[in-house]
């Protein structure tokens, strides 16, 4: 049950992603969209597990459905999760390292690819 519960989110995550990211272009040249779709999801991700506490619920709406939408939700969380327990220098580290390596990654899997 707990798959189908993640399927079904991330399905509907993706489509609304999608439809988002979508939308942003008609309006916007800046990639408006996954800027966009990253704020709401780290905004939602903040809102849900403050008030969420089925496990169920946990699965389909933040797995499912913002893992979807958005995986730098969970990233977002991640960082505020180290933030509150003080520790500045392992966010900062996590910060850096994710968006520096990141970067590095997709250079490196465009140039092999091509």
């Amino acid at each position: 049950m707990n798959i189908i519960l993640v399927a079904l989110g991330g399905a509907l995550g993706a489509v609304a992603r999608y439809g988002s990211i979508q939308l942003a272009t008609r309006f916007f040249t800046f990639p408006m969209g996954t800027m966009l779709v990253n704020i709401i999801g780290s905004l939602l991700i903040g809102i849900l597990m403050a008030r969420l506490s089925s496990d169920p619920a946990k699965l389909l709406l933040i797995t499912g459905v913002l893992g979807g939408f958005t995986t730098f939700s969970a990233f977002s969380w991640d960082v505020l999760q180290l933030f509150q327990r003080g520790q500045l220098t392992m966010a900062a580290a996590y910060v850096l390292g994710s968006v520096i390596f990141s970067l590095l990654a997709v250079y490196l899997g465009y140039t092999l690819a091509k």
